[in-house]
């Protein structure tokens, strides 16, 4: 092949081609300076870290060295990927009891002060996110007003007002509602009256206070459960789905305190089965005075 220059070495170092020598393998080889591509290899050695007898490889051969390294980064990456997180790696995390101890000693001064709970939930576990609204009857009952609705007629209409019910109403009282002219906390339907309720489910539904069977709020004894929703203790989250409850004061027995937040804990464990999400639904727990700082919490159930 006449007219292809060929490589040769200069005594300045630099190459020259003639135009009448075919250039092969042996002097495109010897043409590279040897000492700056072991440099370059040794350069990259020190970036990735990887095993010592994949270094011993590298004066062999660039190949093979090359392909060891790809394969023990993989196999590091994928140690990190599936490595178990800690369950709770909040700082100054404590368990529920000492938690208390500390609210109780800090308030030693106010025993009227609260003791309260907060649940920070994770909405993006769930498919339909909706607003948390449950009620639970604590170990040691908290004073809590409600205003109580009850949908029906007759004797029964009359049962609801003897109970203690603060609104009740029949067909009127459904355009009432439909119109926002009542402000209530609980809504309870006689089994007559349900038909003509259903019609308010896209005003009760997201707010959580659609009488259903299932709830026990669509029944004939109305003063049985006008008398259990009284005693029953409302449970609700905000927008960003943060639980936030109380579960006592200061001056009451560790015994109660931690009683009554175990009930909204086992409730908060039924709305995730209720809601569909398997796990990491709770993501933290923080318990607080009044006026105190949030403490977080050891294990979260």
């Amino acid at each position: 092949m006449s007219g292809v220059p060929r490589i040769s070495r200069c005594s300045g170092g630099r190459h020259t081609h003639s135009k009448s020598e075919t250039p092969t393998a042996l002097s495109l080889f010897h043409s590279i300076n040897l000492h700056n591509f072991t440099s370059m290899l040794a350069s990259t050695a020190v970036r990735a870290i990887v095993p010592k007898t994949a270094s011993k490889t590298v004066l062999v051969g660039g190949g093979a060295y090359i392909a060891q390294t790809s394969i023990s980064l993989h196999q590091t990456h994928r140690h990190y990927a599936t490595a178990k997180k800690p369950t709770n790696a909040l700082p100054g995390a404590m368990t529920f009891t000492d938690a208390l101890a500390v609210i109780k000693a800090k308030e030693v001064a106010k025993p009227d002060h609260l003791v309260e709970v907060h649940i920070q939930t994770n909405t993006k576990a769930e498919k339909h996110s909706q607003p948390i609204r449950t009620s639970v009857l604590l170990q040691k009952p908290i004073k809590q007003e409600s205003v109580i609705l009850v949908f029906a007629e007759g004797k029964l209409a009359e049962e609801a007002r003897a109970s203690g019910a603060n609104i009740v109403g029949g067909p009127e009282l459904i355009k009432e509602v439909e119109e926002g002219k009542h402000k209530f906390d609980k809504c309870i339907s006689t089994p007559g009256m349900y038909p003509s309720v259903t019609r308010l489910a896209r005003i009760l539904g997201p707010k959580g206070l659609m009488p259903t069977t299932k709830k026990g709020t669509v029944t004939e004894d109305i003063a049985g459960v006008i008398k259990s929703q009284t005693a029953a203790f409302d449970v609700r989250g905000d927008k960003n789905g943060v639980v936030h409850t109380i579960i006592g004061k200061v001056s009451w027995d560790q015994k109660d305190i931690e009683g009554n937040y175990q009930i909204i804990m086992d409730q908060m464990k039924v709305l995730s089965a209720e809601r569909f999400v398997k796990k990491d639904w709770i993501k933290n727990v923080y318990i607080s005075s009044t006026q105190g700082p949030g403490i977080p919490l050891i294990s979260n159930p």
